[in-house]
């Protein structure tokens, strides 16, 4: 049963990676969208196909998460425009290096904890309150293993999936008597610009991070999205943590 057709979903980094690719498997599904990232161009690109492919309408704006004024303003137009979503996607993040915490990069820490935390909190807390006098809603955050289990060197990362973790049981927690629900979904290792961003374009050291396993795609994640934004409104998925068969744990990784 399809519960999700004609709702609108906002999804935050949405130009490449896991948001680029729930944009798609909820066109697919019927669902109208609204899109942010910062880079607009492949935003475009990405209207474009859904729109032709799905005939689904498509909304969308260059936001960097990290500015508040700029997701202010970008809420603000969105909800007089086409009105509050019903299914909100807090996708955009990052990691940003990988080193002992006492080497840690200044910058590196920064952009991890303003695009992981202050972004997810900036988006829903302008967007949280329409979806909550409109109802029923579902904010869905996208996390990783790493709020789960800490590894070497993740520390400031970790700590930013630990919040998201939290955060996702603080939610359910204040949006008690609402009609809004809110789960996250928790992948291990996917494949995307993950990890190119991580070592900062470093394209060697990337692909050294899936060598000899299949990692999960975007296409997987966005399945996961899909099946809990579609559970009737009586259910709800808290946590779902989705790893490749050959992911264990963070230290335990078949590879072949």
């Amino acid at each position: 049963m399809n519960r999700i057709h004609g709702k609108l979903a906002l999804v935050t980094g949405a130009s490449s990676g896991i948001g680029e690719a729930c944009a798609r498997r909820l066109a697919a599904e019927g669902v109208d969208l609204a899109l942010w990232a910062r880079r607009e161009d492949r935003l475009a690109r990405l209207a474009s196909d859904l729109s032709r492919e799905h005939g689904v309408s498509v909304h969308l704006r260059a936001v960097d998460v990290r500015d508040r004024e700029a997701v202010a303003d970008a809420a603000a137009a969105l909800l007089s425009q086409v009105g509050p979503p019903q299914i909100l996607i807090n996708n955009a993040g990052l990691a940003a290096g990988l080193s002992l915490i006492q080497e840690g990069d200044f910058q590196d820490w920064d952009r991890m904890v303003d695009t992981n935390v202050k972004g997810l909190l900036n988006v829903t807390r302008f967007v949280l309150p329409a979806m909550i006098e409109a109802g029923p809603g579902h904010v869905i955050n996208i996390g990783s293993t790493a709020g789960h289990l800490v590894y070497p060197k993740g520390n400031v990362y970790n700590a930013t999936k630990f919040a998201v973790k939290a955060l996702t049981e603080a939610m359910n927690v204040d949006l008690a008597g609402t009609d809004v629900r809110a789960s996250s979904i928790d992948p291990g290792f996917v494949e995307t610009e993950f990890s190119a961003v991580r070592f900062h374009g470093d394209a060697e050291r990337a692909a050294d991070v899936y060598r000899g396993l299949q990692p999960l795609s975007g296409d997987d994640v966005a399945d996961a999205v899909v099946y809990a934004a579609n559970l009737p409104p009586h259910a709800n998925i808290l946590h779902l943590i989705l790893q490749p068969t050959a992911q264990r744990n963070a230290y335990v990784v078949d590879r072949r």
